[in-house]
């Protein structure tokens, strides 16, 4: 149920996604304003980031993905009016924008619980990784269509179809069968809200394996991971090309994103080797995608950098989850998305001047170089923790 109900709703988010950073580019020619419709998305994960996951610790995670979901689709119908109005507000969709990151930001935590919950411990990594399939193969056909319908027909179109493709996933929530989600050891009262943060941050201090991949996620997203800004002023300025190559660079992408999905599930269980080979893979490809300046071989770098992503943040997920217990996962969860886009608002804007002082080469050139850093950081301390664990047997 869960996995039909994405399918529909996946593709009509990414058609949005797409849509909607070719209507900010299409009014202002700016890459600093695309950079601001990414601070608008994610802000909201940097005000509500540690919040949304005591939420999701207190509540049923069905329920509380219903009504994010819901949300999410009001948003979709006010841009649809937006656009067919025929109005060019670009305030009114930053608005929107950061009105959908914040239902984005308190689901994010809830799904990903209800992902253990649907499946249980033992197959959480395969599952996880199979969820990471749905996600990045709705990239690729999402911003496909999305490139093709905007050419043809405006942005409006994409953000009609994706307010009805939540229709799909609020029935597969709706008809999922409760009493055979996992049961979660949870406590019957809660401390408060500040105390419920304060718990989730003691915890991953006081845990080098958490510590470590929240910190890593935090420094390569902030910097690297900055495609909403960088492929929209890659095909429109350094290509010099129009939606539809938009839509081909995202797809590529999100194809290499599906690929590396599928590896990871195969794989069937999480590493820490899998997850530094996906880092370090995603950060060499972004130096090599610096210098280049025709589509094809963008496409296909592109699609490399995407196989290295999910390898990278599959197994990101997979060891927090094994590792938190019951009553923290949601805390845990929401570090992890903290990490991932809690900064993301100010990457956006720093990825957007990048861009606008020397070209989407020195945006991508710093970030491939920051990426590595923390790469070879991460392979020190887990080295290093690995030969202190063989001296101590010893």
């Amino acid at each position: 149920l869960f996995f039909s109900g994405q399918v529909v709703s996946l593709v009509g988010t990414w058609m949005q996604n797409i849509a909607l950073a070719w209507y900010v580019i299409e009014l202002t020619h700016s890459a600093v304003a695309v950079g601001f419709l990414a601070f608008c998305r994610f802000a909201p994960f940097t005000v509500f980031g540690l919040i949304s996951g005591v939420v999701a610790d207190r509540f049923d995670n069905r329920r509380l993905v219903m009504v994010t979901q819901t949300a999410s689709m009001v948003v979709a119908l006010a841009l649809t009016v937006l656009a067919f109005s025929g109005a060019e507000i670009v305030w009114l969709a930053y608005a929107l924008a950061a009105a959908a990151g914040t239902a984005l930001v308190f689901d994010a935590p809830g799904r990903h619980a209800l992902t253990f919950q649907m499946v249980g411990r033992q197959e959480l990594p395969n599952a996880i990784a199979l969820n990471a399939s749905l996600f990045n193969g709705s990239r690729v056909i999402g911003p496909a269509f999305a490139g093709v319908l905007v050419a043809a027909f405006g942005v409006g179109v994409c953000f009609a179809i994706n307010a009805l493709s939540f229709l799909a996933v609020l029935t597969s929530l709706w008809l999922m069968r409760v009493s055979e989600l996992v049961k979660l050891d949870r406590p019957k009262e809660h401390p408060t809200v500040l105390r419920s943060v304060r718990e989730g941050l003691s915890y991953a201090r006081h845990s080098p394996q958490v510590r470590l991949v929240l910190a890593m996620t935090m420094v390569v997203s902030t910097v690297g991971f900055n495609f909403h800004v960088l492929v929209p002023v890659l095909t429109s300025e350094t290509l010099d090309a129009g939606p539809r190559t938009f839509g081909l660079l995202s797809a590529c992408f999100g194809a290499g994103a599906f690929t590396g999905a599928l590896l990871t599930a195969a794989l069937g269980r999480a590493s820490w080797k899998a997850l530094l080979l996906g880092v370090g893979g995603f950060s060499l490809s972004l130096l090599a995608l610096a210098p280049l300046d025709t589509v094809a071989a963008c496409a296909a770098l592109l699609f490399v950098v995407g196989v290295c992503f999910t390898l990278w943040t599959a197994n990101s997920q997979s060891l927090l989850q094994l590792s938190a217990p019951d009553h923290l996962r949601g805390r845990v969860l929401s570090l992890y998305l903290f990490a991932f886009a809690g900064l993301a608002p100010l990457g956006g804007l720093f990825t957007g001047w990048l861009s606008e002082v020397g070209g989407t080469q020195l945006a991508f050139l710093v970030a491939g170089v920051t990426g590595l850093v923390m790469t070879l950081v991460a392979l020190r301390e887990v080295y290093g923790r690995h030969q202190r664990a063989v001296l101590t047997q010893a």
